[in-house]
């Protein structure tokens, strides 16, 4: 079976034909490091990794390059260094910022299981291919200096009809539908209210670097031309898949589009593009005015990080998701039985039940429900669920895990269940009902079998 993969440009599931199938190049959208990263940030992040590591089955490790960006330059972090480092200089208060953010967001992600990226540049290293695309631009007439800054013009994108897409086809809006977009000033230097930011000049103390388009004072790229100037550097002029969530369709990615495709007088800056859906969290809109704005981090006090990604996976990755806690208990003890049939089973092949929805455009809930069919068969189970980036533990960790964040006593419950098991011997049935009862209001669950009796946290 093929893989297909839904394209948002075109709006259908095509085949997925990699330009070059020895180097498959993928680019998504990464974290702008300000702050934790909320569970919604989670779902790119997982998606992505789970189709990172199909495209590696399927071309092999070697011939799949993903690379995720680090936004660390961008207003949110002027702001948030400003108040958490008032005593410091602006620049070394970014800095701090920006490490600290940038180093919990990879702890975050490595406990969700998601592979690192290939590549994972930060946007201040690629200073200079921003200027180098901005000064194409400007010399293709797609954009303009004015007032120290540097716009570009998606009227003299759609005017030049030379071989590049329509803007507006990617989000499928017209200019006449269009206002200026996140991130974009309404100025009166602009010659058109679609117009957006490639540079602005820097304010005192802010990071700045020197401006291109003869600007003499030194300024800041703006947000879109960031990551076309690291795609462009890692992966090409022209790449296979870039990926983001739906928000990032309008003006994130209609702009990179814009930029990319006009400084390299190309048709498509990617063959794919691909985005995941919005999250709620128990059917309302995620937000800190309502208190259910949750963050990796918090989540990961209370549950396994594998726990979060199968409940992010049982909803295609397409449709909107809703985030609940029941969902979330049903995944925990989905991983626990898991564990006890495959983690310490030697992995065997993935099975197609569960390959086939994958290549079906990552359909894994239906790749999910094959799982709970190969429970007779532990090493297809075992390589199945490895291949989706599960089983990172043995049996025996994951449940050292269980007990301590239930603060289990598992030598209270060993003497526990040793009295439990001399009460029987001796037929006291009363007192073995009552340690049972005592064990499962400790959180502990027992089987009783003709090998002996066996205890877990109960979730």
């Amino acid at each position: 079976m093929e893989l297909r993969l839904y394209d948002t440009l075109t709006k259908e599931k095509r085949p997925f034909v990699p330009l070059d199938a020895k180097n498959v190049r993928m680019y998504v959208c990464g974290p702008t490091v300000y702050d934790f990263a909320h569970i919604g940030n989670a779902r790119p992040v997982i998606v992505f990794d789970v189709l990172f590591r199909l495209l590696r089955h399927t071309y092999g490790e070697a011939h799949v390059k993903y690379v995720r960006n680090i936004t660390d330059v961008d207003d949110k972090i002027n702001d948030r260094a400003a108040r958490d480092f008032p005593g410091l200089p602006l620049n070394e208060a970014i800095r701090k910022v920006t490490e600290q953010t940038g180093k919990q967001f990879h702890a975050d992600v490595d406990a969700l299981g998601a592979l690192r990226p290939s590549v994972e540049p930060r946007a201040t290293e690629h200073i200079g291919e921003m200027r180098e695309i901005i000064e194409k631009l400007v010399a293709g007439g797609f954009a303009y200096a004015a007032e120290d800054h540097v716009l570009f013009s998606p009227q003299a994108m759609n005017a030049a009809n030379a071989g590049l897409p329509r803007y507006g086809a990617l989000s499928n809006r017209s200019l006449d539908e269009m206002v200026a977009g996140a991130r974009v000033d309404v100025a009166p230097y602009k010659k058109g209210n679609t117009d957006f930011v490639l540079w602005k000049p820097s304010k005192p103390g802010e990071p700045s670097w020197p401006s291109p388009a003869g600007i003499e004072a030194e300024g800041r790229p703006g947000w879109h031309i960031e990551c076309s100037a690291m795609a462009w550097k890692h992966l090409g002029e022209y790449f296979d898949i870039h990926g983001g969530g739906i928000d990032l369709v309008f003006p994130h990615h209609e702009n990179e589009v814009a930029q990319t495709c006009c400084a390299f007088h190309q048709e498509r800056m990617a063959n794919y593009w691909m985005h995941n859906g919005f999250l709620q969290v128990e059917s309302e809109k995620m937000s800190k005015s309502l208190g259910n704005f949750i963050t990796i981090h918090e989540l990961l006090k209370d549950w396994p990080g594998e726990a979060l990604r199968l409940n992010m996976l049982k909803t295609h990755y397409r449709s909107p998701i809703d985030w609940t806690m029941k969902s979330l208990e049903e995944s925990a003890r989905t991983l626990d039985d898991w564990y006890r049939v495959a983690a310490d089973v030697a992995p065997g092949k993935p099975a197609v039940s569960v390959v086939e929805p994958l290549l079906d455009d990552l359909n894994t809930p239906l790749a999910i429900a094959a799982l709970h069919g190969l429970r007779g068969d532990a090493a297809a189970l075992s390589g199945s669920l490895r291949l989706l980036g599960f089983l990172s533990e043995s049996a025996a960790q994951w449940e050292a895990r269980k007990q301590r964040a239930s603060g289990v006593d598992a030598g209270e419950v060993e003497r526990l269940l040793a009295e439990r098991t001399a009460a029987r011997a001796r037929k006291d049935f009363k007192e073995s009902d009552r340690i049972r009862d005592l064990l499962a209001a400790m959180g502990v669950a027992i089987k009783d079998s003709k090998d002996g009796t066996t205890w877990e946290v109960a979730r």
